[in-house]
């Protein structure tokens, strides 16, 4: 700043209102202050400028995964809705694995971040609240792990207990579901959904998951693979993410079965990916760009707040919307 200040003939604290528009600077002084700065190719000290305001506009974003994934469109919504407002994002991706999840969280808790979006695993809340506590906001996104901290959903429940009444229209009888670990809120309740759908419709389940983690191909195939040879009168799968259905898919087929005239697929939890597939996916989709916004200005809120005027913890939760494809 004080080569800066040289070079355009002012004092530094005109270079430094100039930079920051904190007060009125002469149109003409300004000039001089900008084409200095370019000249000399200086760069604000962003973490420096953030130490003395008290916020570093930068929110941390905690997400199992982005390729193939639904975290990408949400990831797309809250970046959106961020830049809207000046603030930054970071991402770390975890595989839900705790210890890696742990780790990312304190790296951005002592990284400089005014928030942090997670969907987490659920086996680091306390360290949740302790970042909470020492005044860095906290929402969470897909999984509402704990009633504490703000969150966006989407009703998972309800995609387990449509999709089954769907396919249950569709003449099917031997509805099979590929979920995940039931120890995610997400999981948890497509599960909810489904056994209740069943009992209504008085037929029996067919069911399988691992603790393996599930938002990959490889999940999908093999759990499909187990629940065709351990039901050969089935016929309709759902899973809980478009990517696991691709992976059904390949297994559907290695056992020379057609999708949909042998056996119907759907996803739970559709976005992007199912439309663009040869056979495309009939979903139930998440409006997940909309969620990302949403849990974007719910953090932000939270973070401009002042200290002793912080918002309660918000719940919202977002419907699905069934897009029947060729899958069904």
């Amino acid at each position: 700043m004080k080569d800066v200040a040289k070079l355009a003939c002012v004092d530094i604290s005109t270079v430094s209102r100039a930079l920051n528009d904190t007060a009125y600077v002469h149109p003409e002084t300004r000039e001089r202050i900008f084409a200095a700065v370019k000249e000399l190719s200086y760069q604000p000290n962003v973490l420096a400028q953030g130490l003395k305001k008290g916020k570093r506009h930068t929110i941390g974003v905690v997400l199992p995964r982005l390729h193939m994934a639904i975290f990408s469109e949400i990831m797309q919504g809250i970046e959106k809705e961020a830049r809207k407002y000046n603030y930054a994002t970071l991402i770390c991706n975890t595989e839900d694995d705790p210890e890696i999840e742990k780790e990312s969280l304190s790296r951005l808790r002592n990284g400089f971040v005014d928030g942090i979006i997670i969907a987490g695993t659920g086996r680091n809340i306390r360290l949740l609240h302790d970042i909470k506590a020492s005044g860095i906001s906290v929402a969470q996104i897909v999984r509402d792990q704990d009633t504490s901290v703000s969150s966006v959903i989407a009703n998972y429940e309800a995609c387990g207990y449509e999709g089954t009444k769907f396919l249950a229209r569709k003449g099917c009888k031997e509805i099979g579901l590929i979920n995940g670990n039931t120890h995610l809120a997400p999981y948890r309740d497509r599960y909810k959904g489904y056994k209740a759908a069943l009992k209504e419709l008085n037929l029996k389940e067919n069911y399988n998951t691992s603790l393996e983690p599930s938002n990959t191909f490889e999940y999908g195939y093999n759990c499909a693979k187990k629940l065709l040879e351990n039901n050969e009168k089935l016929d309709a799968i759902m899973v809980s993410v478009d990517i696991q259905g691709i992976g059904a898919m390949r297994a559907i087929k290695e056992k020379k079965l057609r999708v949909p005239d042998d056996i119907r697929l759907m996803s739970l939890t559709g976005h992007t990916v199912g439309s663009m597939l040869e056979t495309t996916m009939t979903a139930l989709e998440i409006p997940a760009h909309e969620m990302g916004e949403k849990v974007a200005k719910m953090i932000i809120e939270d973070i401009e707040a002042p200290s002793d005027k912080k918002p309660s913890a918000q719940h919202l939760t977002f419907n699905a919307s069934l897009v029947e494809r060729e899958s069904t």
